[in-house]
């Protein structure tokens, strides 16, 4: 989560300063001579006040002898953290059960992987957990209140319709089975 939210503010940096560092100041002093402590800081305090935020944007600096602007750029390879951010985000999605496909990630999902992605994000991570908090809840109101049950109606959940249609289609060709015995493996008055 960390990356994903840094790789965000870098992002939002890079948009603040036209997507890109502008440049830098070098003071070129003759014999080895390099700026004090204080006139370094001055010059830092100075630049922020005078050339730092939108209001500044594209305004040009004021050199004085000495001093001469090193204009610097970025590659495109070193501004793609959107990469790094569609990453991190695959990661955390992991870690909580959810298919990556599911995030919305441009070239991540077909439509045909993105319903199989969407019934497994079901299968294997909702349906487990809300049948935990079904027996938590039974567990909790049975105490109170005699045959109680909670149980959640998957007959609801619209991501397993083409599950549920393959499994009727199944019982119905199974001639050797009773309407009982279909009736059961359906889930039917259970």
């Amino acid at each position: 989560m960390d990356a994903h939210n840094a790789a965000g503010a870098w992002n939002k940096a890079l948009l603040d300063n036209a997507a890109r560092p502008s440049g830098a100041l070098v003071y070129g002093a003759r014999d080895g001579e390099r700026l004090t402590n204080d006139q370094f800081e001055a010059l830092k305090a100075q630049l922020d006040e005078n050339y730092a935020g939108a209001a500044n944007a594209g305004r040009p600096v004021l050199l004085e002898g000495g001093m001469d602007w090193k204009p610097l750029s970025l590659t495109p390879a070193e501004m793609d953290f959107t990469a790094g951010k569609h990453a991190a985000a695959r990661e955390i999605a992991l870690a909580f059960g959810v298919p990556p496909q599911l995030l919305g990630i441009p070239g991540d999902a077909t439509y045909a992987n993105y319903r199989e992605a969407n019934a497994a994000f079901w299968r294997q991570t909702v349906i487990p957990l809300v049948r935990k908090a079904a027996g938590a809840l039974t567990g909790w109101l049975g105490e109170r209140f005699a045959g109680c049950e909670v149980r959640a109606d998957l007959d609801a959940v619209a991501a397993l319709q083409p599950e549920r249609d393959a499994l009727w289609a199944r019982l119905e060709g199974a001639s050797f089975l009773t309407d009982e015995e279909r009736r059961r493996m359906a889930g039917v008055g259970q």
